[in-house]
């Protein structure tokens, strides 16, 4: 049975000990026939603290078509009520509307980095994936590249002995020859 040094020689060119860490620890998951793959998501989820979930949530209703469109109908509503409805005199906000873009404003200013937090952290998400894709791919073609050398080695020795068979009939052909004459 290979070794992990010898397997690292076999498909790296190089020593174990050359290898990166991700490259030792899948010869080493592959050389103990163990799996690599995994639910990325559960256990990204599993490690979220309850305001990156939150932001996770804000940033899933901030970026919908169902807060777009309800935002917009408060909108209208807020100006409708303010220069319809009531008087210059009974408006609390009117025409140009200035509490309305304060509390716009504050939205804003919270919403952004509440956003960006949840962006940053899918960001770390993806690179996780990447980073097991890889190792995933790596293992991978470690089996195939050792299927094809234990291929090899089976159709070496078939070889071997078809040689072997192809001389002794060759020697039996040559002692028959030698025999009639």
């Amino acid at each position: 049975m290979s070794t992990i040094e010898d397997i690292s020689h076999r498909l790296f060119n190089k020593p174990a000990a050359a290898l990166g860490a991700v490259e030792r620890r899948v010869i080493g998951r592959a050389h103990a026939r163990q799996t690599l793959s995994e639910d990325v998501n559960a256990s990204f989820v599993a490690s979220q603290s309850f305001g990156d979930r939150l932001a996770d949530q804000i940033a899933r209703v901030g970026g919908s078509w169902a807060f777009i469109i309800s935002f917009l109908v408060f909108l209208a509503a807020w100006a409708l009520v303010n220069t319809v409805l009531l008087t210059q005199s009974q408006a609390f906000d009117p025409y140009p509307f200035i509490f309305l873009n304060l509390v716009l404003s504050m939205v804003a200013a919270l919403q952004a980095p509440v956003i960006m937090m949840s962006q940053n952290r899918e960001a770390a998400k993806d690179r996780l994936n990447a980073s097991k894709d890889y190792e995933v791919n790596l293992k991978s073609e470690i089996e195939l590249i050792s299927l094809h050398h234990k291929i090899d080695d089976v159709l070496l020795k078939e070889i071997a002995t078809l040689q072997a068979n192809i001389a002794r009939l060759h020697d039996r052909l040559e002692a028959y020859e030698n025999t009639r004459r």
